[in-house]
């Protein structure tokens, strides 16, 4: 087994007491995650789970959550969408010089999810691109849940937009 490190956001009913919500997480198997209620009807979640995969550990967290609290929806899975300053911390490079990476290699450099005052990147392509054309050593786990973290996103996103 190996240990996974994801964070989780939700919107929860915003009547919800905290107290309460403490225990109903801890009761459904939530225990490996501290806990985040700084905005009114949300709540997010840093989970170190171990489980036999990142799709396991992530899903569990999410079945147990939506058991804990059945009218949460899931925001975001995580981590799963970076800009150049966590991309420079990720590979101890400067700001600046993630910058100058990223331009100088925009012929094969992943395309930004989202382009504009901030551009951001899904991690896992990222990371892959790192790995395979920058033969730069990655954390396997944090690779295989950046790419279960995405998958869910999209997914989110997919069920959404069918939702219209």
């Amino acid at each position: 087994m190996n240990e996974y490190e994801f964070t989780l956001r939700f919107a929860i009913p915003a009547d919800l007491e905290a107290e309460t919500l403490e225990d109903r997480l801890f009761a459904a198997g939530c225990d490996d995650a501290l806990l985040g209620l700084g905005q009114r009807g949300r709540l997010a979640l840093s989970f170190a789970r171990e489980a036999d995969s990142a799709e396991a550990a992530i899903t569990s967290a999410i079945e147990g959550v939506q058991a804990a609290v059945p009218r949460a929806r899931l925001v975001e899975a995580g981590p799963d969408l970076v800009g150049v300053t966590e991309m420079a911390e990720l590979f101890d490079f400067s700001r600046q010089n993630m910058r100058k990476l990223v331009q100088r290699h925009g012929d094969d450099f992943p395309l930004p999810v989202h382009e504009g005052q901030q551009a951001l990147w899904h991690l896992a392509d990222v990371l892959d691109w790192f790995a395979n054309r920058q033969q730069r050593p990655t954390d396997p786990a944090l690779r295989e849940v950046a790419r279960v973290g995405m998958a869910v996103n999209v997914r989110q996103q997919a069920e959404r937009l069918a939702l219209h």
